[in-house]
């Protein structure tokens, strides 16, 4: 749609774009499916449509995928309840004995679930690739070139080449790994907080060795880059598929129903294997 279109529709509709969104339908136009999904979306009841107006991130997301905050509810829901399922089968009898690194567990999980989450989300691009000459400059045209994961499909004006793609796995998983790392670091920060205070008032021979802060930060940095890098791009790629599907297009609840599945089912062996790799590495 045309400028002049695009201004009518919303002042039918009695309201206004943000700036970014009237400088792209200035210079290239704006899809009219993406501007009516917006004008529905911003005058969604509080908090959504306060949210759409003034959170760029939230908006160019949903405006992408509309099932963009089904996922994430569906990943927190799921991953706490299998992460507590996951940690009481393979901690067994130790498990209160280690309630504190469960709690952790279970703190940075949330965190970092919409951190996995968000970080793959196909979102729209408004505006037009950094003109900014020198390395900064380059770095970002390369950055927003890049797919946000490495199975997202192609749609009018992002096209990617499997270099692109291929590149998008690694970047992901430098921020995976650093999302991991802080988060670690305060969840983790938090366990040995308590279970040092809770030593100093009672110990007990049941008491386990207080975990390596730095060393617990970097099992969650190499875990979130490595696996969870490895699981949600697979996910990611999976979903696409299915909610492209006639069927699912034909009967959307079915899509949703795929996404509780998959992720379920992704949860589960998470969660083991996370417990694995902590007592491989000796931190828990």
């Amino acid at each position: 749609m045309k400028f002049d279109d695009v201004i009518r529709e919303a002042e039918a509709r009695g309201t206004s774009l943000p700036s970014d969104m009237l400088d792209a339908a200035k210079s290239a136009g704006i899809r009219r499916l993406l501007l009516l999904r917006y004008l529905d979306l911003q005058s969604s009841p509080w908090p959504l449509g306060a949210a759409m107006r003034s959170c760029s991130l939230l908006r160019n997301r949903m405006l992408a995928d509309p099932s963009f905050l089904f996922k994430i509810g569906t990943e927190i829901v799921i991953d706490s309840c299998c992460a507590t399922f996951a940690e009481i089968q393979k901690r067994g009898d130790d498990f209160w004995a280690e309630f504190e690194l469960y709690a952790a567990d279970l703190l940075v999980g949330v965190v970092v679930n919409i951190a996995l989450v968000g970080l793959l989300a196909p979102y729209v691009r408004f505006g037009k690739p950094s003109s900014s000459p020198g390395i900064f400059g380059s770095i970002s045209r390369a950055y927003d070139s890049l797919p946000s994961s490495v199975f997202e499909a192609e749609r009018p004006g992002c096209k990617f080449s499997s270099k692109q793609r291929i590149g998008t796995y690694f970047y992901k998983g430098v921020l995976y790994g650093s999302v991991g790392f802080f988060c670690g670091i305060i969840g983790q920060g938090i366990a040995n907080f308590i279970m040092t205070a809770k030593r100093s008032v009672q110990k007990s021979e049941k008491d386990i060795p207080v975990p390596p802060l730095f060393k617990s930060a970097v099992l969650w940095g190499v875990f979130l880059a490595v696996s969870s890098n490895t699981r949600y791009q697979i996910i990611n790629g999976l979903e696409q598929v299915v909610e492209a599907s006639s069927v699912a297009k034909r009967v959307p609840p079915l899509a949703l129903a795929f996404t509780v599945g998959v992720r379920f089912a992704n949860n589960i062996y998470g969660g083991m294997q996370f417990v694995d790799w902590a007592r491989w590495s000796g931190v828990q």
